[in-house]
């Protein structure tokens, strides 16, 4: 185990001393390289930033106005007859726009229900097997101008479906 840690937190280092290196012998000036990176990251930053603002705002005004609430009891009773308690609804829903606040559902989720519940084993798992869809889509899109997706956000609410079809399924089976 001490071996694994000290290879882990000697690896970042290791790469920047390969990159340096590699770049002196290669006789390349690093510096200005450095600079067109970071000017070029900073571009992207920028121009992704009204997306963030907006995925972030709708997020937090769905959470505050208590729609998330609304919509997880009225879809609530339709997953109950599939296993999936009404408090999963709002999590998944949530987790198709945003890590951040889905992991501050999870904490509520754990607060009432507790860690070792079905619930909240069911929302531990659904967190950790899916992926914020639109977040993902509209950064990595929106940095390289990609605006025909095709089946990308098919695909992805798809595996989005089967992760928490799955994480529901574990869930009943450990508990």
């Amino acid at each position: 185990m001490k071996i694994i840690s000290f290879l882990s937190s000697m690896m970042i280092p290791l790469v920047l001393f390969y990159v340096v290196g590699y770049g002196l012998l290669s006789k390349r000036d690093i510096y200005r390289d450095f600079l067109e990176g970071a000017g070029e990251g900073l571009k992207i930053v920028t121009g992704l930033i009204p997306t963030l603002i907006g995925l972030m705002t709708g997020v937090g005004v769905l959470r505050a106005s208590g729609f998330l609430d609304f919509l997880g009891s009225l879809l609530g009773k339709a997953t109950a007859a599939l296993g999936i308690s009404p408090e999963i609804v709002p999590l998944a829903l949530v987790r198709l726009f945003s890590s951040s606040a889905a992991s501050g559902l999870l904490l509520d989720i754990f607060k009432e229900f507790g860690t070792d519940s079905l619930t909240g084993l069911t929302a531990s798992l659904i967190l950790s097997s899916t992926e914020s869809v639109f977040y993902c889509m509209s950064v990595y899109f929106g940095s390289v101008g990609v605006q025909k997706t095709r089946y990308t956000l098919a695909g992805a609410l798809t595996a989005t479906l089967a992760g928490i079809i799955a994480s529901v399924w574990i869930a009943g089976r450990l508990l």
